[in-house]
């Protein structure tokens, strides 16, 4: 895991995502053995996208701030250095870009950095495994296909596909329109693809329907791979998933606390889910292609 310094410069965030604190930092390593195999990079800590269920909370455990998550993103100025320097040593294999943050993030326009170091890593010979909930990727296909055939997989993460709840939990992500344009851009561009259905929300987006729905729009998207995931009981979630489920859906605020924190409310809750799943997938002769992630 990166640790961070501060720098005496502060910079502002590009206008188009006022509001949020952006400082300059310097890390000590960015290049990070994944659990589950290959590797991670992230040229930011925090998000301004603002996901009122993001797992990277648990980042403020680490590198604490003042700001709630999604009002401010550390920028690891020398990113690009110091993957220099790793790549001396690391053997090449997939990178997954980003697991702690989204690489694409509004502050990424002006920065840069995970752009630069996805250049890097394809000269040495790494795989990109990328994930956004950005339309900036598109910027970066043209790095994407300099790499070495089928070296790059670009991914999107879709929650929903119900706009209005989207606009609640995702409020500063790209539309769900945008993100699935990302994934035809990248498709006509010969890159391979990938989406991310997760975390579902209970009760909101897991029904029958709603998961037939989108995992028909996997396949009309030709997505080679699929993941399928669900709320899970990270730290720091809970608050944050309470306080919009108070204010928008006070009725499923005992639900949640169940399905999240007793524990045979929320081994029924993943078997049923993963059945719709399984069942829902076989009945689209997906499930070559579905990973199921809890």
């Amino acid at each position: 895991m990166s640790s961070l310094l501060p720098i005496v410069q502060t910079a502002q965030l590009p206008q188009q995502c006022g509001g949020v604190v952006v400082r300059e930092m310097v890390c000590r390593s960015l290049l990070n053995s994944s659990r589950l195999g290959g590797y991670t990079l992230n040229c930011y800590t925090g998000c301004a996208h603002g996901c009122a269920y993001c797992y990277a909370r648990f980042m403020q455990r680490f590198h604490p701030h003042d700001e709630p998550w999604g009002h401010f993103v550390d920028v690891k100025i020398n990113a690009l250095e110091v993957l220099r320097r790793q790549l001396r040593r690391a053997v090449p294999d997939e990178v997954f870009v980003s697991s702690a943050c989204d690489g694409w993030q509004p502050v990424e326009s002006h920065y840069q950095l995970t752009r630069r170091c996805c250049q890097l890593l394809l000269q040495h010979g790494f795989s990109l495994l990328v994930l956004t909930k950005s339309k900036l990727v598109v910027r970066d296909f043209d790095v994407f296909c300099r790499g070495p055939a089928g070296s790059v997989t670009v991914g999107v993460t879709v929650t929903t596909l119900d706009d209005r709840l989207q606009s609640l939990w995702e409020p500063q992500a790209a539309t769900v329109a945008d993100r699935l344009s990302v994934l035809a851009a990248a498709r006509d561009a010969g890159l391979k693809t990938a989406i991310m259905f997760g975390p579902l929300l209970p009760w909101l987006s897991d029904d029958t329907i709603s998961l037939e729905v989108l995992l028909e729009q996997a396949r009309q998207l030709r997505a080679e791979r699929i993941w399928v995931d669900a709320l899970n009981p990270r730290p720091r979630v809970w608050p944050s998933v309470a306080q919009l489920l108070r204010r928008h859906f006070p009725e499923l605020v005992d639900r949640y606390r169940r399905m999240l924190f007793d524990g045979n409310a929320r081994s029924r809750y993943l078997a049923e889910l993963r059945q719709r799943v399984e069942s829902i997938a076989a009945q689209q002769k997906l499930k070559r292609r579905v990973s199921i992630c809890f």
